[in-house]
Order: structure tokens, then sequence, then C-alpha cells
């Protein structure tokens, strides 16, 4: 089957993943009429209009850097980092609400690292307490991995934190319990020679 040829467009905004305001792209013919053109995001490209954007476009290529470089940053102070957060929970450690990358993104926006929800890669909501790894990543090639440890906002009634072990879905690893170690029966003490006796 022959590919369709794909149109060329200016964009007269900043499109993510797709260019900024002032760049002509190639898109399919169904992006363009279904979604670019209808909402005017983008128009026919012509020199006169290229040249009417080209301010704009320098304007956006400075923010696009300066953006850049901010998360550059982020990433780095995002480094080794780990973040607790405290949540109800039953005393099997589930929790009464998940955590989202909604949660995730408030918790270090706090702690002054400019992180939207959608650098926050997470395959699903984290239901349980315990440690995590969790990705943020703004760019291909602007990606780091953070800490998120999700604690009981009570002491849980016969479960050990410490000892908790989850599998690949966040489900708790049921362990056999140990068995406590025998006390060593403490022989019989013999008679005292100098204790009383009936006798006396």
């Amino acid at each position: 089957m022959a590919q369709k040829k794909l149109v060329e467009l200016l964009l007269k905004e900043t499109v993510e993943n797709l260019g900024i305001v002032g760049d002509v792209v190639r898109v399919k013919p169904g992006f363009a009429r279904n979604y670019l053109l209808p909402l005017e995001i983008a128009e026919v490209p012509t020199p006169e209009k290229i040249e009417a954007l080209k301010e704009l476009r320098a304007t956006a290529k400075a923010q696009l850097e300066a953006l850049r470089a901010e998360r550059i940053d982020t990433v780095g102070n995002l480094e080794g980092i780990s973040v607790k957060l405290t949540r109800s929970c039953n005393d099997q450690g589930v929790l009464y609400g998940s955590v989202t990358q909604r949660d995730i993104s408030d918790a270090l926006m706090e702690g002054e690292l400019n992180v939207d929800e959608r650098a926050v890669r997470l395959n699903q909501p984290i239901r349980r307490i315990g440690d995590y790894s969790v990705v943020i990543q703004f760019e291909k090639d602007l990606r780091v991995e953070i800490g998120i440890e999700i604690l009981p906002d009570r002491t849980l009634d016969g479960l050990d934190e410490e000892e908790m072990e989850f599998d690949e879905d966040g489900e708790l690893v049921e362990k056999a319990p140990k068995s406590a170690p025998k006390a060593e029966e403490a022989p019989a003490e013999a008679p005292s020679e100098d204790a009383p006796t009936d006798d006396a």
C-alpha cells in the first residue's frame, strides 16, 4: 500500500513534539485536515507568511532554549533524591487513596523543583506503602529516576514495614511467618547444701 503524501504546513503556534511557531512542518493529511487547519494552529506556507512569523519564531526559540536549560538544571537537582509521602492505609499497607503523577509532581513543586505531572512517568498509580523508583522525563535525553517512599500515617499492627516486599505489580509478597526461636530451658538448679531441709 502506497504511503499517503505528507502535507507541508506553517505552524502559527508551538505544538509539542512537532515544532515551534514559524516552523514549516510535514504532517499526515488527516492530522492537517482534522486538527491543525480547523483549529487554525497551522496554515499553508507562503514566503510572506513565513517572514511575518519570523520574529515570533525567534522569541519561541529563545523560550524553548531557556526551558531546556531549566530542565537540565532540574534533572541535575533530581539526581539521587527521594520523596517521602505520608498516606492513610489499612493494616496490610494498602492505601485508601492511590498516589498519582499529580501527587508526585505537587511534592516536587513544593521542593521548588519544576516538574509538570506529564513528566512523571508512572505506569500505574501507587496503591501500597513502600519504596518505589519513578522516572521523570522531560525530553528523550532528559531523564532521571527518583525514589518515592510511601509512609503510613500511623503504626501498622502486625506489619513490619522494613520487611515488606512487593512484586513488579506492586502487590505485597506474602512471607512465611518467622518461627520464634525456642528459649533454651535452664537446667533445674540442684538444691544448695546450705539450703534448709524439712529435717531441720
